[in-house]
């Protein structure tokens, strides 16, 4: 009797074992977006729950639309703030890719953000030479450092910062490490436009298929230029097509993309970036640093860099689109 009960336990085991993996769907909102997130598993795992967790406590920590969370705090100049994991990471990640891009990715952006009108507070009225070599005193990732207590120390208490072009992206990665710690091996995260995989699509065993927008693409009714395959990867892309405003006074159109060399928000040739890397919060930064630092300067960024593909369309000397491209991209790219 023993045997036969030994018997039909381990077949119950096997059984689970080989279970199909089933595909689930869920969506939400996060970020001032919204994401959709496909997984694959043995059974309905529940996980709305846990994907608003990470999104709160990311929120909590750097978004600058909340006028609690800990980044908002710091840049009312409370000092007291002693900095989380989340902080922490988005600080290391950003000193990495301002080193690499030569400051062309920073954070202390802030100050210009909101004096061009793309922040919480109302635009200058004018700004010019002197008005930005004032607020560039405040720009400079050189400025601010962190304490062997986890507590940020500014140059100046202007200093401003923004975490925007790597939070999304972090925030990603951290709902993919929620769903592995939930033992799921094959999913993707699309956000706000970015994505994150792991492992395959399983109803087609194969890499994941996405798309990279066109530029001219509308909102109700996007459009694609390519479609890529990603395994174990993340992608990320940025453009200044839909991210702008004109100013009602001079009908001056200001880009979202912020240059914290000069101070200006004007386009360069580049007109929109998508970057394949590991993490969506390293894609996330580097598409906005190459969108800033236009074709020539991102080429010679991308010679050195390692895990980093782009793919970005330019506007060349006749202004016509054109679209260079890694070699490394390219063999993401589907026929």
């Amino acid at each position: 009797m023993k045997k036969l009960l030994a018997i039909f336990a381990g077949f119950i085991i096997l059984s689970c074992v080989n279970k199909t993996p089933q595909k689930f769907v869920i969506q939400g909102e996060a970020f001032g977006t919204t994401y959709t997130i496909q997984t694959y598993s043995s059974e309905n795992i529940p996980l709305e729950k846990g994907v608003d967790s990470v999104i709160y406590k990311v929120n909590k920590s750097v978004s600058i639309y909340l006028p609690k969370s800990d980044i908002s705090k710091i840049n009312k100049g409370d000092t007291t703030i002693v900095v989380d994991k989340i902080f922490q990471d988005n600080f290391h990640i950003s000193a990495m890719v301002h080193k690499s891009t030569n400051g062309y990715f920073d954070p202390t952006i802030g100050v210009l953000r909101n004096a061009y009108g793309f922040g919480d507070t109302k635009p200058l009225k004018k700004i010019d030479s002197l008005t930005l070599d004032s607020l560039l005193q405040f720009v400079g990732y050189n400025k601010v450092s962190l304490s062997a207590e986890n507590k940020i120390i500014k140059r100046h208490p202007a200093i401003y910062f923004d975490f925007n072009a790597v939070a999304k992206g972090y925030g990603i990665d951290q709902i993919g490490n929620f769903l592995e710690s939930r033992g799921i091996k094959n999913y993707l995260i699309e956000l706000g436009g970015e994505i994150l995989t792991k492992g395959k699509n399983l109803d087609k065993n194969k890499n994941w298929v996405v798309g990279i927008e066109n530029v001219d693409s509308q909102l109700e009714d996007r459009s694609y230029s390519s479609t890529v395959t990603l395994h174990n990867e993340a992608m990320a892309a940025s453009g200044n097509y839909r991210k702008f405003r004109i100013d009602s006074l001079t009908g001056k159109k200001y880009v979202h993309t912020l240059n914290p060399i000069t101070g200006s928000a004007e386009t360069s040739d580049v007109t929109s970036a998508t970057v394949i890397a590991s993490t969506c919060a390293v894609a996330d930064a580097y598409a906005t640093s190459f969108m800033a630092l236009g074709l020539g300067k991102s080429k010679e960024v991308l010679k050195n860099l390692n895990g980093i593909e782009a793919y970005l369309t330019y506007n060349d000397k006749n202004n016509k689109e054109q679209v260079f491209i890694t070699e490394g991209f390219k063999k993401h790219l589907t026929e």
